[in-house]
């Protein structure tokens, strides 16, 4: 039997949320379960800054955690290095600080607030004064996807049909339909998150367990044997199954 891996989708600033799906983790494998994080760490919820706190402190305890860059993580570690806050991938006229993308509140964490017509640049001084350093050294050395098996895990998804080695950071941190509506089997099963849904679901050829914490929905675990998947909740493992719904 496949020994077990650990995934969480998309945390953004959910500190509880996260909280939670560890000790259903925790219970499942013990403490030492191989974890993959999927990204998407800040923005949106509350405590960003916690949320952080939290995944560095396990990474320092030498815990066996693997963490994804995410399109949201990205955003935030640009703006410290240089202040931009603008991604190609963005709709025109929206930005890092853009009320729907959710850096005032990865900000608003940390203590920093701003005012919508106050210069990047000072906003960008009082965060630098604020931000720990090894917040930005974490946020710098985030991988863009894991191979476990015949188990591929990425925060968006990849570009079909093209090998792994050709994968373009900006596709597995931002692509969407090319990779969500293709139903072609792809060279290993992706795990991602990226995209909401209404629940975790799986697609045969792909699982998305972005649930939606970053929109107030739960933040489900998922432990994978091989191919074989189950939610972790409250009463045990949940299988997850392939649904075309």
């Amino acid at each position: 039997m496949p020994s077990p891996i650990y995934a969480v989708g998309d945390i953004h600033g959910q500190l509880e949320m996260l909280e939670k799906a560890l000790h259903l983790i925790e219970r499942d494998g013990g403490s030492d379960a191989r974890i993959v994080f999927l990204g998407d760490y800040v923005d949106r919820g509350p405590d960003s800054c916690g949320v952080l706190d939290h995944l560095i402190t396990g990474q320092q305890a030498g815990r066996n955690w693997i963490f994804l860059l995410g399109n949201h993580d990205r955003m935030f570690a640009r703006f410290m290095r240089d202040g931009s806050t603008s991604e190609a991938k963005l709709r025109v006229g929206e930005h890092w600080l853009h009320d729907r993308l959710g850096g005032a509140e990865t900000l608003a964490s940390y203590g920093v607030d701003f005012l919508p017509d106050e210069r990047i640049f000072r906003v960008l001084e009082r965060t630098r004064a604020k931000v720990p350093p090894e917040h930005v050294k974490f946020l710098n050395g985030l991988l863009t996807h894991h191979l476990a098996g015949d188990v591929l895990f990425a925060h968006a998804g990849i570009r079909p049909g093209v090998p792994l080695s050709d994968q373009t950071e900006e596709d597995l941190i931002w692509i969407r339909h090319e990779f969500l509506d293709d139903p072609r089997r792809h060279p290993w099963l992706v795990v991602h998150g990226h995209t909401p849904a209404p629940q975790a679901e799986h697609r045969g050829n792909r699982i998305n367990l972005d649930g939606g914490a970053g929109i107030g929905r739960p933040l489900v675990p998922a432990v994978f044997e091989g191919q074989d998947c189950w939610l972790l909740t409250e009463s045990g493992r949940l299988p997850l199954t392939p649904s075309l719904l």
